[in-house]
């Protein structure tokens, strides 16, 4: 094995990185994940998963973990209904989709992201993890890496895997390309303790997801955890926008003023979102790497998730490819048919950028036709397959 007695670091603790780990170990590496995080708690966790029967679903199948996945299936979380501006609905797979046996339809069944940290990290071997490492730098060193962290601590390795999402510190010591900005904003809420703070959009939801189309904007969301709802208000804007519109995101009255203006043909039924939301409110302009980027492989360095190709949300795809992309480095470091780590990373890279890519695009085709004229009757032609 190619990896065989060499010392391996994975910096970042996100679904690829733990996913990477976890594989990596079943096949006998030395491997260390490297977390700015200080603890397993201190980071609260976002939305729910969906995980797609060809990539994510199918990493933790390969990582043994499906019986503890299927524990953990937040049942019901897939079911969605589509709705216009004025809250009416136009499409429901509530009852189509009773989620009473996850083992027998595992196409995209959805997990908390926070149950799916934990399922990951407890699967790994004991001190794996190295918490409070926020990773600076690194140098060249023999035949490895001396990385560098900002509590003050460094450490060797042999190959390194860049997991640290879309801002990766890694990236740049691989290639120069960067993403470009998607058009799109997405201006997250947080509802807790939804049933009583937000009824009518609870009631909605039904325990399930909500997808709004009205004029070019969008609100979308759905059920988190411990009775919580996670949305987020989508619209296009100048990349600058959200520095420079003059809002405090941690003022409600001023959000719903904004809302009320913004979305102003769109029902009272939402305010309740903005009235209720967790403060401050998280704005996030949306990135892709481009579709065509490339790079020369070096011999004992890559990257995996948004680190290797940010995309926008819109096709669901972004933890899934993720996971794909643990699944498929780990099988060709651990592969016998390539004769240098450098020919094994090259193969991975190879097929991740490509497949990536067409994720990418679909995200991006998907982001267009909710952000235009006419989004519900495209977005409702998608999901009933015409």
């Amino acid at each position: 094995m190619l990896i065989q007695n060499k010392q391996i670091a994975i910096i970042g603790g996100g679904p690829s990185g733990l996913t990477l780990a976890r594989l990596l170990q079943l096949k006998g590496a030395n491997v260390k994940l490297y977390e700015r995080d200080l603890n397993k708690e201190a980071r609260v966790q976002g939305s729910p998963l969906d995980m797609h029967e060809g990539s994510g679903y199918a990493a933790l199948s390969k990582a043994n973990l499906l019986e503890e996945f299927n524990h953990n299936v937040h049942v019901g979380a897939d079911k969605k209904i589509i709705v216009n501006e004025r809250a009416k609905v136009f499409l429901s797979d509530h009852e189509t989709k009773p989620g009473e046996d996850v083992d027998s339809n595992p196409s995209s069944p959805e997990i908390n992201r926070g149950a799916l940290r934990k399922i990951l990290l407890q699967s790994l071997q004991p001190g794996t993890v190295v918490w409070n490492s926020q990773f600076v730098s690194m140098e060249k060193q023999n035949e490895g890496w001396l990385l560098h962290f900002k509590n003050g601590s460094s450490a060797y390795a042999d190959m390194v895997v860049a997991a640290d999402g879309a801002n990766s510190r890694i990236r740049p010591y691989i290639t120069p390309i960067k993403s470009f900005y998607s058009g799109v904003v997405m201006l997250e809420l947080n509802v807790y303790d939804a049933k009583k703070a937000a009824p009518h959009i609870y009631a909605l939801l039904n325990g399930g997801k909500v997808m709004a189309f009205g004029n070019g904007r969008n609100i979308l969301g759905g059920q988190k955890e411990n009775g919580g709802l996670g949305f987020y208000a989508t619209f296009k804007a100048d990349e600058n926008w959200v520095t420079g519109n003059g809002l405090d995101y941690s003022d409600r009255k001023q959000l719903l003023a904004w809302f009320k203006k913004e979305y102003s043909d769109w029902s009272s039924i939402w305010y309740e979102l903005f009235e209720n939301a967790a403060t401050p409110f998280i704005p996030r302009p949306i990135y892709c790497m481009p579709l065509d980027q490339t790079w020369e492989t070096l011999p004992n360095l890559t990257m995996i998730g948004d680190a290797a190709h940010v995309m926008p949300p819109f096709a669901g795809e972004g933890a899934n490819m993720a996971m794909l992309d643990s699944l498929e480095l780990s099988e060709c470091l651990t592969s016998d048919k390539y004769s240098t780590l450098q020919e094994a990373i090259f193969s991975y890279e190879t097929a991740m950028r490509q497949r990536a890519a067409v994720a990418a695009k679909q995200s991006l085709e998907n982001g267009e036709r909710m952000h235009s004229e006419g989004a519900l009757e495209k977005m409702l032609a998608v999901f009933s397959g015409h």
